[in-house]
């Protein structure tokens, strides 16, 4: 332990609070800042997937010929701003690019080992609250058409990157999630997934554990990082809060602006995903659509339709027919839902990289400095085994894993 044990982390989400809570477990003295109080952003609103199945990066070259269709549909899970379009470009050509062979093979690698233990990190980190907040019943993705070949070349590609799943048919189908429509023909059951039925609890579940051990939170917005001597102290609207041996940002969808300050290049995008949150509880188990490109989980509350992604840029309104129209693929596909009325309309920027991989390393020209931050998708499943490698990185320790794939220095 360096004499100087103080440490900051920019961003209240969950992968900032799993890292405060992971250096505050370890003994170090952490400050916590975020403008927007615990969890208020996507951390919030999530699908609520504990997505370890997801190692396939988003730019996949399978999704060049359905893009103009899918732009056409009012239903798609896909909505380009044409105002944004432009300011958008360089995000998308660098998400083109990385579709390449070779690239899209290394992508899928660093997705596949950072998600591999993922969930036995939340176990770790959360201790005797695990079973509380995560529950692991697998999780269906379901398809409407009947075209088993593709389905079973689907699950073969899963199984031969580790990915345990099992192809259902209708009728085991129907024995798992009765209430789905006998319109859904097959379904792979991902067995190794898990959800949490309430992400703001989870958040606030980390946000206390990190209190009750002396973590300090500050609900200012950090407007300036700067070196004061052998420290690092930062700047805020209100004042000014050093000497920090170490600074983490966690800063999803607005890190631009902070790694800019620093000097480093970021091409992040605010993938903004919705939510419709119905009264109503049909399912035990996350169920995603193939055909549909959303999602619905059981919550608490009731049931949680989510997805879709628009790119309209971080401060746009929302367009809340985003949200509702997550209702209607839902009436195609629960029994007894003509009734269901709109629920609670949500809107939340994922911080999303071309690459669809995160940003976990140390800053090349501040060794001080570390980041986390741009983990698309997959912030709720990757924020607790990324705040084992931010320690890891704190501490000067070598990591389980390669991490040089999550490193900032590939956009500079």
């Amino acid at each position: 332990m360096e004499k100087n044990n103080k440490i900051a982390v920019i961003g209240a989400g969950i992968v900032g609070l799993c890292n405060a809570l992971q250096l505050q477990q370890q003994g170090y003295q952490v400050t916590l800042f975020d403008k927007h109080g615990i969890g208020e952003q996507c951390s919030k609103g999530n699908a609520g997937h504990f997505a370890t199945e997801q190692i396939f990066p988003l730019a996949d070259s399978a999704l060049l010929p359905k893009l103009p269709k899918m732009l056409l549909d009012s239903l798609s899970p896909l909505r380009i701003d044409w105002r944004y379009f432009a300011k958008a470009m360089p995000w998308f050509i660098k998400f083109c690019y990385n579709m390449l062979g070779s690239k899209y093979e290394q992508h899928t690698e660093a997705l596949k080992v950072l998600n591999k233990d993922a969930i036995n990190a939340y176990a770790r980190l959360l201790g005797d609250s695990f079973e509380e907040h995560v529950t692991l019943r697998g999780s269906l993705l379901t398809f409407e058409h009947g075209n088993l070949d593709e389905i079973r070349a689907l699950q073969n590609k899963f199984v031969k990157e580790g990915i345990k799943v099992d192809l259902l048919n209708q009728e085991e189908v129907q024995a798992l999630e009765p209430q789905l429509s006998v319109r859904i023909k097959y379904a792979l059951l991902f067995t190794e997934v898990g959800h949490t039925a309430d992400p703001y609890q989870l958040s606030l579940c980390v946000y206390n554990k990190f209190v009750s051990l002396g973590g300090l939170f500050v609900q200012q917005q950090v407007t300036g990082i700067y070196q004061a001597g052998s420290a690092w102290k930062i700047t805020t609207h209100q004042t000014e809060h050093g000497q920090f041996e170490k600074i983490i940002v966690s800063t999803g969808a607005w890190s631009k602006r902070l790694c800019k300050h620093l000097g480093y290049q970021l091409p992040i995008e605010a993938e903004r995903g919705y939510h419709n949150m119905l009264s109503t509880h049909a399912l035990s188990r996350p169920v995603a659509s193939a055909d549909r490109q959303f999602i619905m989980t059981p919550m608490n509350t009731g049931l949680r339709l989510a997805g879709t992604v628009e790119f309209a840029g971080l401060d746009a309104p929302p367009m809340y027919e985003r949200a509702a129209c997550l209702l209607a693929h839902a009436k195609n596909m629960l029994k007894d839902f003509d009734d269901v009325q709109q629920g609670e309309h949500w809107m939340g920027p994922r911080p999303s990289l071309p690459d669809s991989l995160p940003v976990i390393c140390e800053a090349p020209n501040h060794p001080n400095i570390i980041f986390s931050l741009g983990h698309q998708h997959l912030g709720l499943t990757q924020a607790a085994i990324s705040s084992e490698l931010v320690a890891n990185l704190v501490a000067k320790q070598p990591s389980a894993f390669d991490i040089s794939p999550y490193s900032i220095t590939r956009f500079q």
